[in-house]
């Protein structure tokens, strides 16, 4: 821990050498761009494609700068889903390897995890209290998302509506920076959440079903800013959040098309994914903590701007 807080490299720009680097690795090891119009078969995502993506949704699941976007460049990148058929499949596989992510949460938050459990079991009032309380900040997203999944598929997965998301969320994040600040150093701790609270942090989630605004980014920023925890008690309920928001659409996904993921792709494939994101998750959420106890977001709000313009720019020069 001593080394890590000497590092004198911000740590949000590891992440964006980490992510740029596997995009360049993955783009190089892929050859030449699949042509759009491609039959869809099993090659269409090699095991380098899953590899990388599999990285890429562990390193940004919990960090504030949206997986789901990094996903959607990632496989323009790396020519994957040009098809209407190999992008559903595709869709379908991103969802299911978050189970490498809810892993590393269950791996890292493993004592409140079965605090939570317990409090199921009626054997621990507070862990009760704490589920009460992510089950209340989860329902405004799931009926929103049910109710509009199919509308944010069909327009909202694509680089445009990301990189305005990114570029928004990054002006959000410099805005509100000095409460985010104090929030280090005061506010409630996580069991004085009120059901009021959870529900005020559950329905600022649904920003996130936006595609590039970040899961992770507006429950931090609401549970700090808006309700008044502490920095460490926001990052710590988002990631509980999380895991029942990730679990329940991975669930979901899985259930509806499973099946039809294997068909494609066979085992070994998505198997890769869920691999490579358990294992970067791990790192890049104790990355993130670590981060947390010694510097502020500011460094993710301007990797968003930068991001955003750099995708806007892409889009107006090429195909894209």
């Amino acid at each position: 821990m001593n080394n890590l807080a000497r590092r004198r490299k911000p740590f949000a720009l590891s992440i964006l050498a980490l992510v740029i680097g596997l995009l360049v690795a993955g783009s190089a090891w892929a050859g030449e761009p699949r042509q759009a119009g491609a039959e869809s078969s099993t090659e269409d995502l090699g095991a380098v494609d899953a590899l990388v993506l599999g990285v890429i949704e562990g390193v940004t699941e919990y960090l504030p700068v949206s997986s789901t976007g990094h996903l959607i460049v990632a496989e323009k990148l790396l020519g994957l889903g040009e098809t209407e058929a190999a992008k559903e499949a595709l869709d379908s596989y991103t969802v299911i390897i978050q189970v490498g992510a809810i892993l590393a949460v269950l791996v890292l938050s493993r004592r409140r995890v079965l605090d939570v459990i317990e409090g199921a079991l009626g054997r621990n009032p507070d862990g009760r209290r704490l589920l009460f309380n992510i089950l209340i900040a989860f329902a405004p997203a799931v009926v929103l998302g049910l109710a509009f999944g199919d509308t944010i598929d069909k327009h909202l997965l694509e680089p445009t509506p990301v990189a305005i998301a990114w570029i928004v969320g990054g002006f959000a994040i410099l805005a509100v920076i000095g409460k985010l600040r104090a929030g280090r150093t005061s506010g409630v701790a996580l069991e004085a959440l009120t059901t009021r609270s959870a529900l005020i942090i559950g329905a600022v989630q649904c920003l996130a079903l936006w595609p590039g605004v970040s899961r992770s980014l507006v429950t931090i920023v609401a549970g700090v800013v808006l309700v008044g925890l502490s920095l460490s008690a926001a990052v710590e309920f988002s990631f509980l959040l999380g895991l029942l928001t990730l679990t329940g659409a991975t669930a979901l996904v899985a259930l509806k098309d499973g099946s039809e993921v294997i068909d494609q792709y066979g085992v070994g494939t998505p198997l890769i994914g869920i691999i490579a994101a358990l294992i970067s998750a791990v790192v890049a959420v104790r990355g993130f903590v670590a981060y947390l106890n010694r510097k502020d977001l500011t460094w993710f709000g301007w990797y968003r701007l930068a991001i955003g313009v750099a995708v806007l720019i892409a889009v107006a020069t090429t195909n894209w």
